[in-house]
């Protein structure tokens, strides 16, 4: 068993909490969901002089930056942790026109610039350190189906265009393989990019309803961060982790994962 502590207890967090307390493991965390504010000093400190492993799943700071490394990196490295993990983006691989990107690919040049001097920045920290990229995630009240339940589900014509995504328990048990595994960067997406409209379509399917209908970016009038989703097109291969870690995700296809929310 292990002590861990996690910046920032967001919706992937909580589950690897969740899934970590089921095992055993003493879990601390700050955020709204955890047990420590983010600021208060002296808490993180008594946290972290019981820490076996650190996570952060915090984003950087819109005008650059890593707040926990701000706040805590002096700290965190000299603290004898056998585990630090990082929660960044596939973003930081920018645009590679629909080609598959591993982690040996160029970083920072996409508009996740901030990103990816936050990724740079944590792995320089130590040589514990295990980054790990993760594309669109998703997961129970976080889905497809959700969105076309809702009636915020788009379909849009761009031909090519290709997304990777990941189920969050498969972030969970990708960070857990990462324990046992050596320091480095892995990407943790499924076995099939494919285009967001052929996971709404699924969804659609599931739900019995008929899929919305396609439209072009003009039509779809979405917000400034949806357009620069869009924007970017990319295949993110999982090679590494499978190899390195012995991990392989439980739900391989937006399918299998689709399904099993909607079982559930």
């Amino acid at each position: 068993m292990g002590n861990m502590l996690i910046f920032g207890m967001g919706y992937t967090a909580q589950v690897l909490a969740a899934r970590l307390g089921a095992a055993g493991w003493t879990v601390n965390g700050t955020g709204r969901a955890g047990n420590i504010a983010f600021d208060d000093s002296a808490g993180v400190a008594a946290a972290l002089a019981q820490a076996t492993h650190v996570l952060s799943s915090v984003p950087p700071l819109r005008e650059g930056g890593d707040p926990v490394l701000q706040a805590y990196g002096a700290a965190l490295a000299a603290a004898p942790l056998r585990w630090i993990g990082y929660l960044s983006s596939t973003g930081v691989y920018g645009d590679a026109g629909g080609a598959w990107v591993d982690e040996s690919a160029p970083v920072g040049t996409g508009r996740r610039s901030a990103r990816t001097e936050a990724d740079l920045a944590w792995q320089a920290l130590s040589d514990q350190v295990r980054v790990l990229r993760l594309p669109g995630i998703y997961g129970p009240g976080r889905s497809a189906l959700d969105r076309v339940a809702e009636g915020r589900a788009h379909r849009i014509a761009i031909a090519g265009q290709v997304f990777s995504r990941v189920h969050v328990d498969d972030i969970a048990s990708g960070v857990i393989a990462s324990f046992a595994g050596p320091a480095g960067v892995y990407n943790l997406a499924d076995d099939l990019p494919c285009s967001q409209n052929e996971v709404i379509a699924e969804a659609a399917r599931l739900l019995g309803v008929a899929p919305p209908p396609m439209q072009t970016l003009e039509e779809a009038n979405l917000s400034p961060m949806a357009l620069a989703f869009y924007a970017e097109n990319r295949r993110v291969a999982n090679g590494k982790a499978r190899r390195v870690l012995g991990w392989s995700p439980a739900y391989p296809t937006y399918r299998e994962g689709l399904r099993a929310l909607r079982r559930a």
